[in-house]
């Protein structure tokens, strides 16, 4: 089993990393992150919950660990985690078929007659 606590820290200093080789790329990303909360639509636990969501559909493991200690923090339940998680499964496997269709018609216009072999 993998230690999370340990290896949250890793990428959040590498992350600091890149902050001080590149202020304003860090700098642009905290703005990003920080626009969501300015509207106060959502509360501080819906949106972990929806960026666990999103870490498990962009299969990101750094994201997966600061966003599972912050959900904590702010209260999730494992039953609610467990909701927001099989979103991220629906996705994911409507995703897939989804490019799946887009891949078969890519594959069938390659196929395709030329115009000029008609």
């Amino acid at each position: 089993m993998m230690d999370w606590k340990a290896y949250r820290n890793d990428p959040l200093a590498r992350i600091g990393d890149i902050g001080t080789l590149s202020p304003e790329t860090l700098k642009g990303y905290r703005g990003l992150s920080a626009a969501g909360s300015q509207t106060g639509q959502l509360d501080d636990k819906t949106r972990e919950l929806i960026a666990l969501a999103a870490a498990v559909t962009a299969r990101c493991d750094g994201c997966i660990a600061v966003h599972a200690d912050a959900a904590a923090r702010h209260g999730a339940s494992r039953e609610e985690l467990a909701e927001a998680l099989g979103v991220a499964i629906a996705i994911g496997a409507g995703a897939s078929l989804v490019y799946s269709a887009r891949t078969l018609e890519a594959f069938d216009a390659s196929r395709a007659p030329k115009p000029s072999e008609g």
